[in-house]
């Protein structure tokens, strides 16, 4: 690192045996100090390490002297001689550690209060501390980390994509509001009276325009703001890697991604991730691990047994069944007592399901309060179905497809975190595909758009769109890591005719369509080429990375869960000059 012109010669991480008997100079902030037999002891802190600094009386009196009034978190400069230590004395869990300086001169830069919370990586303040003293937190060597591989991840993606031919280009941050899934962020205009902007939820039109712009390849690190409900991978604003391409196939988008991971992965922490992915279709993960972004670092498939168990004389299921509900079971492989059936039973009626029946796998069979109502025949069926050994567990949910997916998804997940069947070292990526176009709306009683309305139909399922919207599929694919959505896209609709196909289906209107976003439907009139894209997330690639699934740890200055910043009180009350000047009054109703 160059340090000429600058207050230290070196960084506090960078000195080793090489220096010895060299003079340095570094600058950081106390960490710890000590004394030990009339020497004082301290460590130096900066972003790139720490050193050990000794203050001797015989060899400094006033350095030694003023080293007595140092506290933690004091920014100071020492100048001093590198000596090694005694082998005996070597830091291991140090780069500085076969080193010390011992200190001629130091300057007090500036003093500290006591902190609220000690930086020791065994410190372990509350949330509420920490993002109100943020700060702080981020001096923490934990928290330097994430920001270093963020860092990394960055320039990796930038670099990477570049060198694929694409071209960054940035996408304005006061749009138009058009309708993506969430409630937008708006910004009222002082020069247009009575009029907002909107922050916006993604870049999506904008990078379609550049295709039609001829642009052919771009990318941004963009940031995008969404106002809904937050959670651990939620954060108001947020950033992703945004992709969009001319001319090309999904194949493409799975080639270019997948080197894209690859590249980031390995220039930030040194992974190397395998390629290609595993992919599987939406109807196979719904069917095998009940939800579309499936952890593939465990099996624990699903088994759908509602063809067996309606021969049955368990009225329970019988009854599902002939409501048009499905019946489908876990086979976990490991110890469950009794306490921990009446536990998951309480768990899936708690996540919708009306409760959970079960039964225990031995060598003579299946045993539980409720074999009696079921045949030799279609126990045997049952074991085979599910691949049942002894020891292991049936568990069951009957209920309407949707319930029995989302519960056993979630007895899935919280199954593998109890018999540890999880691999924390691994990196599970997969593709999912073939996603329902439209979806049909129970509340609203109409088909709505599963994904934004300009995702691309299957070819050989366009003829569909009048006749049976809801067996379309779509050209649109997730990227999962771990068992989470780390990226979303598709292929999008350049045709205009198929995309008021399209929007016929989902109820919009020529008039609605050209209120919303009559400006992009315009400009497809002028020769808009075949174009897809997709936007990893690039919080949670790196929280993921960091060894997280919360990404507010890797994202500097966070909000709560209720969207509010502990740092600087944001949101606040907006003076009366600036609505006076807005044209606005607030009404809280």
């Amino acid at each position: 690192m160059q340090t000429q012109k600058m207050l230290r010669t070196h960084t506090c991480g960078e000195l080793t045996a090489t220096h010895n008997s060299q003079s340095a100079t570094l600058a950081g902030w106390v960490h710890t100090r000590r004394d030990h037999g009339g020497v004082h002891f301290i460590h130096i802190r900066d972003r790139f390490g720490m050193t050990q600094v000794v203050f001797e009386p015989s060899h400094d009196q006033t350095a030694y002297e003023l080293a007595d009034n140092l506290r933690r978190e004091w920014v100071i400069q020492i100048t001093g001689i590198v000596r090694m230590r005694s082998s005996d004395q070597v830091n291991q869990k140090l780069s500085t550690g076969e080193i010390e300086l011992v200190a001629h001169s130091l300057k007090i830069l500036n003093k500290s209060d006591v902190p609220p919370f000690t930086l020791d990586e065994w410190s372990e303040p509350t949330e509420s501390v920490r993002f109100k003293y943020r700060y702080l937190d981020l001096r923490r060597a934990e928290m330097q980390r994430n920001f270093q591989i963020r860092h990394k991840a960055a320039q990796a993606a930038r670099a990477h994509l570049s060198e694929e031919g694409f071209l960054e280009i940035e996408t304005p941050m006061l749009v138009r509001s058009t309708p993506e899934g969430a409630r937008d962020f708006l910004v009222p205009s002082r020069l247009n009276p009575g009029t907002c902007y909107s922050l916006p939820q993604s870049p999506q039109l904008y990078k379609q325009l550049l295709m039609v712009s001829g642009m052919d390849r771009y990318f941004q690190i963009a940031r995008c703001m969404r106002d809904e409900d937050l959670r651990s991978d939620r954060q108001p604003e947020f950033t992703q890697i945004d992709i969009e391409a001319s001319f090309i196939t999904e194949e493409f988008i799975y080639g270019l991604v997948e080197r894209l991971m690859q590249r980031i992965f390995r220039d930030a922490i040194g992974f190397e991730i395998a390629a290609p992915f595993a992919r599987l279709t939406f109807a196979h993960a719904m069917e095998k691990y009940g939800c579309d972004k499936p952890d593939l670092r465990y099996g624990l498939e699903l088994a759908d047994v509602t063809d067996i168990v309606k021969e049955s004389d368990f009225t329970v299921f019988k009854s599902v069944v002939a409501k048009g509900g499905m019946v489908k079971c876990i086979n976990p492989e490991g110890t469950l007592t009794k306490g921990d059936l009446e536990t998951y039973i309480e768990f899936a009626k708690q996540n919708g399901a009306q409760g959970m029946a079960w039964m225990k796998v031995t060598e003579a069979g299946l045993e539980s309060n409720i074999v009696k109502y079921f045949s030799p025949d279609i126990q045997k069926r049952l074991i085979e179905r599910t691949g049942a050994k002894p020891g292991s567990t049936l568990m069951y949910i009957a209920d309407r497809p949707k319930v029995v997916n989302e519960v056993l998804s979630r007895l899935r997940a919280d199954l593998a975190r109890k018999l540890n069947l999880i691999n924390t070292k691994v990196f599970s990526f997969a593709w999912v595909t073939d996603f329902p176009l439209f979806e049909y709306d129970e509340k609203e009683k109409r088909i709505g758009a599963a994904h934004h309305i300009f995702t691309m139909p299957k070819a050989e399922h366009i003829d569909l769109l009048e006749t049976d919207p809801l067996k379309v599929l779509a050209q649109c694919y997730d990227l999962v890591l771990n068992g989470i959505e780390i990226a979303s896209g598709s292929i999008r609709i350049h045709d205009p005719e198929i995309q008021k196909r399209v929007m016929k289906v989902i109820g919009v209107t020529a008039e609605q369509a050209e209120k919303r976003f009559g400006f992009l439907l315009e400009a497809f009139r002028y020769g808009a080429p075949p174009h897809g894209g997709i936007a990893p997330g690039f919080d949670r690639i790196v929280a993921l990375m960091s060894g997280y699934n919360d990404i507010r740890e890797v994202i500097a200055f966070p909000k709560t869960a209720s969207g509010t910043s502990l740092l600087d009180g944001c949101p606040t009350p907006a003076e009366a000059e600036q609505l006076r000047e807005l044209h606005m009054k607030f009404v809280v109703q």
